[in-house]
């Protein structure tokens, strides 16, 4: 089932005003609120969805996507359609994260993005080679996670005391043990096989107190993906992100301690409740020497990620600037030691 959302005053399309919240007429400036909107999700499996032929409702052409597209723009007329029976049952989204931050203020926040690189090139700092900026809802898994810690150890604690002529060290030995429990909230892992793992989780922190639920019209005038990966297979990624978090706090128990030595550590973290979440992503590719670079921007924060260009000539710089630096340094502490000119 296509979804499109018309003007109700012109009959042109709709999309999602990430300014207002709303949905926005391009043609005639009329807004919709989208709590006004009923879902209009079917019941379908996974099968049934990515075996149907899609036409688009507002110039009947046939909407050419992957399977695991959810919304997206008719490539003939333009449309934004909404693809609603690959968003039911089990691959409907919970939660929804909103755009607010539209296409032009993207590029604006990238552009200035560009300028602030110390070490890259002079010709990518002027952000004019911008080759495309796509508004994505990326598929992620939001996880609450529990972990039960139990850790025995040997401890010391050490004294330094003179008594006369002499100076005694005083060692005390210590068998310590901690019984931790733990909870983390809304641990998020992204669940595209096309998005970079590395690059979406360096998009957080997202603002989850600004998750709505989930409505198509969101989507309306964006691209989405449905999930490609559950939440039992993702469940390991989402362990791996908080163990560090876990062994810090371990630590921080045994503060006081002049050493540490762990006999026995268990952790045993379990999936206390996992969402299925869209979260807003801009995708900018850039075109410089004649390579594409992918950057991707927080929807909500406008945060930006990802890797540069270097400039070898600023990078020779900058070293050449240290080397002088150490040099001039040296030469002051000489000066100051010989009590001479220089």
């Amino acid at each position: 089932m296509i979804l499109h959302y018309k003007c109700p005053s012109c009959g042109s399309d709709m999309s999602f005003d990430s300014e207002t919240g709303d949905l926005s007429c391009p043609s005639c400036g009329r807004h919709e609120k989208i709590e006004n909107y009923q879902e209009e999700l079917q019941t379908s499996s996974a099968n049934d969805v990515e075996t149907k032929e899609y036409h688009c409702e507002n110039c009947g052409a046939i909407l050419l996507t992957t399977a695991d597209t959810t919304a997206t723009n008719c490539s003939f007329c333009g449309a934004g359609v909404v693809i609603a029976d690959r968003l039911s049952g089990q691959l409907a989204p919970a939660k929804v994260i909103p755009f607010t931050i539209s296409k032009e203020e993207a590029i604006d926040a990238f552009k200035k993005w560009c300028r602030k690189g110390l070490l890259t090139p002079r010709g990518f700092m002027n952000a004019d080679r911008i080759k495309s900026i796509t508004g994505m809802y990326v598929p992620f898994w939001l996880f609450d996670l529990n972990s039960k810690v139990q850790v025995s150890a040997e401890c010391t604690k050490v004294r330094t005391y003179t008594q006369g002529d002499y100076i005694y060290t005083e060692t005390k030995y210590y068998d310590a043990f901690r019984d931790i429990n733990l909870d983390y909230v809304k641990i998020p892992v992204d669940a595209s096989e096309k998005m970079n793992d590395e690059l979406m989780d360096r998009l957080e922190p997202y603002p989850y107190d600004q998750l709505k639920d989930f409505k198509t019209p969101y989507l309306a005038g964006f691209l989405a993906e449905k999930y490609n990966y559950s939440d039992d297979e993702l469940l390991p990624r989402a362990k791996d992100k908080i163990s560090s978090y876990i062994e810090s706090y371990i630590s921080s128990t045994f503060a006081g301690y002049h050493s540490v030595f762990y006999k026995n550590k268990q952790i045993d973290t379990k999936n206390v409740n996992s969402n299925y979440v869209l979260l807003p992503v801009w995708m900018v590719s850039y075109d410089y020497n004649h390579s594409e670079h992918t950057f991707a921007m927080n929807g909500q924060t406008g945060k930006v990620v990802g890797k540069p260009p270097i400039s070898m000539g600023k990078v020779a710089a900058w070293f050449s600037g240290i080397a002088a630096g150490t040099f001039f340094a040296l030469k002051c502490v000489s000066f100051m030691l010989g009590g001479g000119f220089w």
